[in-house]
């Protein structure tokens, strides 16, 4: 702690040092032009190409309409503004010295155009417009911090049913299904659980998430533990669902899609004002879902609503809640493990058949998670705002059977089986932020100051079978039924258990000049375990910085970064074998970065490129004689890649590519032969691909899509004897698209590959999906 302190204060007097040097540089003589931009109807315009004529100032607005010039030549401008579908207009600007000009315009549809005009509300693939990476307004261009972003339009051209498929959009992202039933990603060597929603703690760990409610999906990559603490985020980043929000307009959208395996999956999306001033705004999204598992047994049935409320109580304070209700009944994946003397190398090694269950479907589980979002903004002054908000996320598990295989060779598997439940996971959190914007000098700042405090309550019950029975996969042999089962299985109860995490934190984004910028933000965490009948209570307090330099090498189109940035994870006290008790440290991981964003031809190109190198200290780990020692140390480091291409009118590109070397440094004693041994569930090389085109003229709306999905080798085990084959996977999609209706077939795993997640279960063959989306 007091080295991470040290080196943390040397960091940040050395950013003073370097701001008061630079500062000299930020004066200047120039002007400013800003202004926002909107539609007919009210509506931000973005997209919007803007030029001030005779000069060689030229952009294009945001997602919210804004636009800005910087550093501009006092004098008299005529400033072009133009997008498709609207008359061309013109205005004249006076830009005076060290002063900035406002223009705000307002969009005419063209006569000529207006049959043609859609306002159709799609957002660009390529946006990477979000509050909640920085939690503060940062385009991705002044941000240090690299970051992917999924947008529901693309998972409507991938006829996307289910979030393992969605974020394998992200360069080097694994989709992982844990036995337990959760969902995880895997980037940058780690493994992170879904466990933010708009930016708050909640938790997929043994419940389901639906995509019906998701606008977006965001994923942080690098240790974040600066703004989301040790529970939101991993080591290797972070994954935020951005749900959907009520808006102005009435619409209704229904959408149908069946396929293999007996899918069938329906969901609904209503939105409306509930008052003529249109200050209250109601939207509701709902998803149920039903589908057979393509082994010989399994299911998976899903039902989610989520209503959402915004309530513009005046121009200043607005409010908005939303819940979410998911109940899930379905069969989790099997745990398969291996004897060291079994001769098995990977899965393909098994003499069972790729579509063969060992377990019957009742060992089933049913879950339902409730969740809860209350946020409450508002806008203090022009440059300040004040930004309250609450969650809550309650788990529930009712049962979870959970299956398990020792493969003795590659014909004989032990069988055995585990419930976990009934569980009950209470997750509350209580934030504050301050957001604002001021100047010292030229210098101008943007400023996050935050307080959050959260409180986790479970109740935990669990029982696992010894091994039941052995199977010769070769010869017949019946699935396990869960009265055979639960006639050994023993359930235990454990006493209630609980957390409380309070936190402080602040960034300040330092602009030296339209150009250079800073980061400078630190987190202090205090986490507090309770005691629970007789267990003693523990209390740990982390710090967490985080640092970032960005120069825009071309303003607004082409920017080279650097960070710093931090990440840890409390550590309860282990009681050693001779009854006396190691008090831990956080675990820390440091990653240092640096690389380069590109944002050219009108934001139709987006590029991202990055090398990364991130340290784990104080990892633990036991001795042969059961003690556990915290020496261990890790090394990840990789970079990574993407590019978000729209070339021509109707073509898009998502390309990404991802390198990690995840490694065993320093293991305690015992453990030397696996010193420099790779990781588990780190595959070395990930890449994706995905491409669609659409008809613009003649037969407007038709178009098709092809993509590839590339993973790696991975080892299953830290000896990296075990390993999971690489495979690649090709899908490709036809659609109809237009403004009322729109009709898709999408095509998965065409190539028929065979390939296995890290736990060693086969995926699912060649398969199709059939999509029919009314509009109304």
């Amino acid at each position: 702690m007091n080295y991470l302190y040290s080196k943390t204060t040397r960091f940040l007097f050395s950013f003073s040092f370097l701001f008061s040097f630079l500062s000299v540089f930020a004066q200047q003589n120039n002007g400013k032009i800003k202004g926002t931009i909107t539609t007919s109807d009210g509506d931000a315009a973005a997209g919007v190409n803007i030029i001030l004529k005779n000069s060689k100032y030229g952009t294009t607005t945001n997602d919210d309409g804004t636009f800005e010039f910087n550093r501009v030549k006092a004098g008299t401008y005529i400033l072009q503004v133009s997008l498709t579908g609207y008359e061309t207009s013109e205005s004249q600007v006076i830009v005076t010295e060290a002063e900035t000009s406002i223009v705000n315009l307002q969009l005419k549809v063209s006569n000529k155009e207006l049959k043609e005009v859609v306002i159709s509300g799609k957002k660009s693939i390529a946006s990477k417009k979000t509050d909640y990476v920085a939690r503060m307004p940062l385009k991705n261009l002044e941000n240090p911090q690299v970051y992917n972003v999924i947008h529901k339009e693309l998972l409507m051209e991938q006829v996307s049913i289910d979030i393992k498929n969605a974020v394998q959009n992200s360069p080097g992202a694994v989709p992982v299904t844990y036995p337990s039933g959760g969902v995880g990603v895997t980037f940058r060597g780690f493994t992170t659980g879904i466990n933010a929603r708009n930016g708050m703690e909640t938790s997929t760990n043994r419940s389901s998430t639906d995509l019906a409610n998701v606008e977006r999906i965001e994923v942080l990559k690098g240790p974040s533990g600066t703004l989301f603490g040790s529970t939101i985020s991993s080591f290797g980043g972070v994954v935020n669902l951005v749900t959907k929000k009520p808006f102005e307009t009435t619409a209704t959208e229904i959408s149908y899609t069946m396929g293999s395996f007996n899918l069938n999956r329906f969901t609904a999306d209503i939105n409306t004002a509930l008052n003529k001033e249109k200050t209250v705004l109601f939207r509701i999204n709902a998803a149920v879902s039903r589908e057979k598992s393509f082994l010989d047994f399994g299911f998976n049935n899903t039902v989610a609503i989520t209503p959402s409320l915004t309530y513009k109580a005046s121009e200043k304070l607005t409010f908005n809640i939303d819940a979410e209700y998911i109940s899930s009944n379905n069969t989790r994946r099997t745990y398969h493990r291996y004897d060291p003397a079994s001769g098995i190398t990977n899965p393909g090694d098994l003499k069972v058949p790729y579509r063969k269950s060992l377990f019957y479907d009742d060992n089933d589980a049913k879950t339902s998670a409730n969740k809860v979002f209350a946020q409450a903004e508002y806008q203090m002054s022009d440059n300040w705002k004040s930004t309250t908000l609450f969650s809550f996320m309650g788990e529930n598990v009712e049962r979870s059977y959970q299956t398990y295989t020792l493969w003795l060779n590659p014909y004989e598997a032990a069988r055995r089986v585990g419930n976990w439940g009934p569980i009950y996971n209470n997750y509350t959190n209580i934030q504050q932020n301050v957001n604002g914007q001021f100047a010292t000098g030229s210098i101008k700042h943007k400023l996050l100051v935050g307080a959050n405090y959260s409180f986790n309550k479970n109740i935990f019950s669990s029982g696992i079978t010894a091994y039941i029975d052995t199977v010769d996969v070769r010869t017949p042999f019946d699935p396990m039924r869960r009265k055979t089962v639960d006639a050994t299985l023993k359930q235990t109860a454990y006493p209630n258990d609980g957390d409380k995490t309070f936190s402080v934190y602040a960034s300040d984004v330092v602009n030296f000049t339209d150009r250079l910028s800073a980061m400078l933000s630190l987190r202090m965490d205090n986490y507090k375990r309770d005691e629970v009948e007789g267990t003693e209570g523990y209390s740990q307090t982390a710090l967490s910085p985080k640092l970032g330099l960005v120069y825009q090498i071309v303003q607004d189109q082409v920017s080279i970064f650097g960070n710093y940035m931090n990440g840890f994870q409390n550590s309860a006290p282990v009681t050693q074998p001779d009854a006396t008790r190691l008090i831990l440290d956080p675990i820390y991981a440091v990653q240092y970065e640096a690389g380069v964003k590109v944002e050219a031809f009108g934001k139709k190109l987006s590029t991202t490129l990055s090398y990364y190198n991130i340290n784990i200290d104080n990892a633990t780990r036991s001795d042969v004689n059961g003690y556990t020692i915290q020496d261990g140390v890790q090394e990840s480091k990789g970079l990574d890649f993407e590019l978000i291409a729209n070339p021509i009118n109707g073509l898009n590109i998502i390309a990404g590519y991802a390198y990690n070397d995840n490694r065993i440094v320093k293991t305690s004693d015992d453990s030397k032969a696996i010193e420099g041994n790779k990781s588990p569930g780190a595959p070395e090389n990930v890449a994706n691909f995905w491409t669609t085109y659409t008809l613009q003229n003649t037969l407007k709306g038709l178009g098709a899509g092809f993509g590839i999905n590339y993973v790696g080798k991975s080892y299953m085990f830290e000896d990296n004897v075990f390993y999971i084959p690489s495979y690649t996977t090709a899908n490709a999609t036809v659609f109809y698209d237009q403004s009322n209706w729109r009709i898709g077939v999408k095509f998965n795993n065409i190539t028929n590959e065979r390939y296995w997640d890290f736990y060693g279960n086969s995926q699912a063959p060649t398969n199709f999906l059939v999509n029919l989306t009314l509009k109304f």
